[in-house]
């Protein structure tokens, strides 16, 4: 957001503190620039430039609540400020207000009509949104407006690929690296996409681009892992093995992720779900509900394509309200997740079931009945099943070298930590093996077990299988899901999921004894690792 220029006058010591700012700022030095903020405003505590530039320095390093309340407290007087609305309407989107964030980016590109960068956060929101070709309209409107917007173009070819148009997508991501050959995230989108080969002068531009000095960890990482890919595509699996795990092990200085908090996490969970939760008040409640459960890289997202196929189900992707619901009730309930739950009555649950239901109505209003396929809903199971009793809850699971070896493979977001080692990836396999197997015997009747490896070898009699559990009746387009138009919000499956059902996505021969420790870890647990 571009800082506002000075308006009413201020005390000159205050002013003289806000200029200071100003220039911290201009500097790039963010934590001085905002020490100095407080301090003008401890001297004038309404000073609206002020209360601006705090809530631009909030957002900046993720404060969105507080940046919020400045943008709302300022905005009375800079109501036809497109910056700041387009800053007010990103805060509110990363806080899932996602209806006002919409208006607020929607009002900023009526006020500035002409601006490419307020064009392309419209359609960023737009396209997490599963509103893709809206999307696609307006990263085109800005690329109009701003021809070298590279983040814009990148988007547009992501928008692209969640349609399947991939030809589109891959055209985009070349013309990106056209402009700027070492463009990190180009070619980190184009290996994305898992249908591009690369070729050996593929390998040495992304050599020549890891050559560079001055990249920021988070590129060299995007960097690797597609060379890593590449190698593949090469045959060298021993230098993609070694590619994959440098990008890792960088990844792993930064994220943070508690492997014994976690596993202590998931035996709280089964030690309190073991106990009976109060009859549920409205046993109907939630049966629009279908929550895909699943580690990443194990078939969710075919699952929920086939599913999406049906014409009584919409495909939700990813979203994020069954985990936002639970924790605003978490901070209500000043008590950490699952220790409140043994205190929840039966209006309580149903109160938390009727706010996901009514967080989730825009997925109902066209088709009765939508997927959840949140990746940390499997922590969540027996919660979702007390707020929403006739919800149907399915499994997806893979074989658990494979899974561990396609997560190790892929760049995810900094909250998927346990993706880095593959010590790490292991017992993060045996605490989700061990809890959904907890669930499938706790709630046999609403909880159903789906491999992958099955789905692939008997997609028909699985297919129905999986239909009749939901409650749907059976229709012949659940089995030609490759055919359905919809957005696929995560990357690495949008383009697979356009193409008939394969059985040839095993990797793990290909790299032999590099993952015999993996293997070991995994039948130490007695988890079956081949």
């Amino acid at each position: 957001m571009t800082l506002p220029t000075e308006s009413p006058p201020l005390p000159p010591a205050a002013a003289r503190l806000l200029a200071k700012a100003r220039e911290e700022w201009r500097q790039r030095q963010f934590d001085a620039a905002e020490r100095s903020i407080v301090q003008v405003l401890a001297l004038a505590p309404d000073a609206a430039d002020a209360i601006r530039m705090l809530g631009v320095a909030a957002q900046r390093r993720g404060d969105h609540a507080r940046a919020i309340d400045c943008f709302r407290r300022v905005l009375p007087a800079w109501p036809a400020d497109a910056d700041l609305r387009l800053g007010l309407g990103i805060a509110l989107y990363e806080r899932g207000e996602v209806d006002e964030a919409m208006a607020q980016l929607h009002r900023a590109c009526e006020l500035a009509p002409a601006s490419g960068p307020v064009w392309f956060n419209l359609g960023e929101a737009l396209w997490r949104q599963a509103r893709t070709a809206e999307a696609v309209a307006a990263l085109q409107r800005a690329l109009e407006l701003a021809p070298a917007h590279l983040p814009a173009r990148l988007s547009l070819a992501k928008a692209q690929a969640s349609l399947g148009q991939v030809d589109g997508a891959v055209a985009g991501f070349r013309e990106v690296l056209r402009l700027d050959p070492g463009n990190a995230e180009g070619w980190f989108g184009l290996s994305n996409l898992n249908t591009v080969r690369f070729d050996a002068k593929d390998v040495a531009s992304l050599r020549q681009a890891l050559a560079h000095d001055g990249l920021s960890p988070r590129h060299r990482e995007l960097l690797d892992f597609t060379l890593a890919k590449a190698l593949e595509d090469q045959g060298d699996y021993v230098q993609a093995f070694e590619t994959f795990r440098r990008a890792n092990a960088s990844r792993r200085q930064r994220v943070r992720w508690d492997a014994a908090g976690e596993h202590r996490r998931v035996e709280a969970i089964q030690r309190i779900f073991a106990s009976d939760m109060p009859p549920p008040l409205d046993p109907e409640l939630g049966r629009e509900a279908i929550l895909i459960v699943s580690m990443p890289r194990s078939g969710s997202t075919l699952v929920e394509q086939i599913l999406a196929s049906h014409p009584q189900v919409e495909g939700a992707n990813e979203i994020k309200d069954m985990s936002l619901v639970i924790d605003a009730e978490t901070r209500r309930r000043r008590s950490a997740f699952p220790l409140w739950a043994p205190d929840a009555t039966a209006e309580d649950w149903q109160r938390l079931g009727r706010e996901y239901l009514a967080r989730t109505a825009h997925w109902r209003a066209t088709r009765p009945r939508f997927t959840d396929k949140s990746l940390v809903t499997w922590y969540l199971v027996g919660a979702a099943l007390a707020m929403l009793p006739a919800a149907r809850v399915l499994v997806v699971r893979r074989d658990p070298v494979e899974t561990c070896l396609a997560c190790f493979r892929q760049c995810f977001t900094e909250q998927s930590g346990f993706t880095c080692d593959l010590d790490e990836m292991a017992d993060y396999c045996i605490d989700f093996l061990r809890l959904t197997r907890f669930w499938l015997e706790r709630y046999p009747g609403h909880v159903l077990d789906l491999e992958y490896e099955t789905l692939a070898a008997e997609p028909e009699p699985t297919i129905r299988r999986l239909l009749d559990f939901c409650g749907l009746p059976f229709d012949p387009a659940c089995l030609e899901f490759h055919q359905t138009s919809r957005a696929v919000l995560s990357a690495p499956s949008a383009a697979q999921v356009r193409q008939p059902m394969r059985r040839d996505t095993a990797r793990s021969a290909r790299y032999g004894d590099k993952l015999d420790r993996l293997r070991q870890r995994l039948r130490d647990a007695g988890v079956p690792a081949g």
